[in-house]
């Protein structure tokens, strides 16, 4: 399917996102007003960001996406709160949790270090929270070495993240993973600062079913 991303509707949101002022909440109800996956593309391309545009190919807009937002922005906040040395970015219905990865590995490493488990049990307690969210774990890493090589390495530590998460609790249909590995730079990888944030794992939180149903309902009664 072709779409030109400087029709009205599309351009308004590649506007929206690049404006730093934009209430993420209201970003998320303007997501019905096109098609989520192709919504997602453009503002993936804007963002030079995988997990940004993953998320937003999945918003379902309107005022169902406004509830979901004003969510996320609750539990985004207790993340920010509790969870020492990452990064979280809330956009449209969901929230990008950053590990860099000398937070939570040794270098080419796979196995968590003593140190990241602490972090991810704080990540754990929130999210146990909020039972009503998927979580996509996004494996990725620099552009040294061979492709296939990183490829594997961003698969297995993503695995690694998911496997921790299972052990403290979190429910497996919750969870999914992906290894992107060198395909998704979201840094500058002519530098060393650069090429050490790319090795890195996110978190995408989500609405599920339930919760967009029950955010539909409240949407519909103004939340009574």
């Amino acid at each position: 399917m072709k779409f030109n991303i400087f029709s009205p509707i599309l351009l308004s949101i590649y506007m929206m996102v690049g404006c730093s002022t934009i209430n993420k909440t209201q970003l998320g109800a303007a997501m019905g007003t096109a098609g989520g996956g192709i919504a997602g593309e453009v503002v993936g391309r804007a963002y030079g960001n995988s997990a940004v545009g993953a998320i937003i190919g999945a918003a379902v807009g309107g005022v169902t996406g406004s509830v979901i937002g004003s969510k996320m922005d609750k539990q985004a906040e207790e993340i920010k709160k509790e969870v020492p040395g990452v990064k979280v970015e809330r956009v449209a219905e969901g929230i990008v949790v950053e590990f860099n990865s000398k937070i939570l590995f040794g270098y080419n490493q796979a196995d968590l270090s003593a140190a990241s488990k602490k972090n991810l049990d704080e990540l754990t307690k929130v999210v146990q929270k909020y039972t009503n969210t998927n979580i996509e774990i996004q494996g990725h890493t620099d552009n040294k070495g061979s492709f296939n090589y990183n490829q594997s390495l961003s698969q297995r530590r993503a695995a690694s993240v998911a496997q921790y998460l299972r052990e403290k609790g979190i429910d497996n249909n919750r969870i999914n993973i992906k290894g992107l590995g060198e395909s998704s730079p979201k840094y500058d990888n002519d530098t060393v600062t650069g090429r050490t944030e790319n090795r890195r794992v996110e978190l995408l939180i989500s609405a599920n079913e339930r919760m967009k149903e029950e955010s539909r309902k409240e949407g519909e009664t103004g939340g009574k």
